[in-house]
């Protein structure tokens, strides 16, 4: 809003730094955005993957950050940006993050490009179904088209199945 507002963001962000807000307000004059951080869950996130889908593909919520049992967060962002990376919360430090959470993020964005790549709509169930599906693959044969073919028809099907 003001000059030192600006100044005051640098000291605690970065350039290149990757941040969860909403838009606000977009210029029409030089497409300026105004973002808008209206709680304590946006911010600065910690490590994690960004991966971009067709925004078509994200269901329509109220809800874009899911906090998964296996101990991972997705953020789905109706512009079809997709962040995958360890539970934070953004009043504690940041930790490193260990050989089993990056296994977990890593098995998390393939199932997610698996759905993608077939057309599947994203959300949290059928990320979670697929997560589960993927669980007898290594993390790298998920990169396999006939694997992601096989985890995202069957977490489509199961979809179809629990009316999901």
């Amino acid at each position: 809003k003001t000059l030192n507002d600006e100044l005051m963001m640098r000291e605690y962000f970065t350039e290149g730094d990757l941040v969860v807000a909403e838009v606000a307000d977009v210029s029409n004059i030089d497409g300026m955005l105004k973002l808008h951080m209206r709680s304590n869950k946006y911010g600065k996130l910690p490590e994690g993957v960004l991966i971009r889908v067709p925004s078509v593909l994200i269901k329509r919520s109220k809800l874009h950050f899911h906090r998964l049992p296996c101990n991972a967060t997705v953020i789905l962002g109706n512009n079809g940006f997709v962040w995958v990376g360890p539970h934070f919360s953004p009043d504690k430090p940041i930790e490193p993050l260990t050989m089993t959470s990056r296994d977990t993020i890593a098995r998390l964005c393939n199932v997610i490009k698996a759905l993608a790549a077939y057309g599947v709509q994203l959300f949290d169930t059928i990320i979670l179904t697929a997560y589960d599906i993927s669980m007898k693959y290594k993390v790298k044969e998920l990169l396999n088209a006939e694997v992601m073919e096989h985890v995202a028809q069957e977490s489509y099907e199961h979809s179809l199945h629990q009316n999901l």
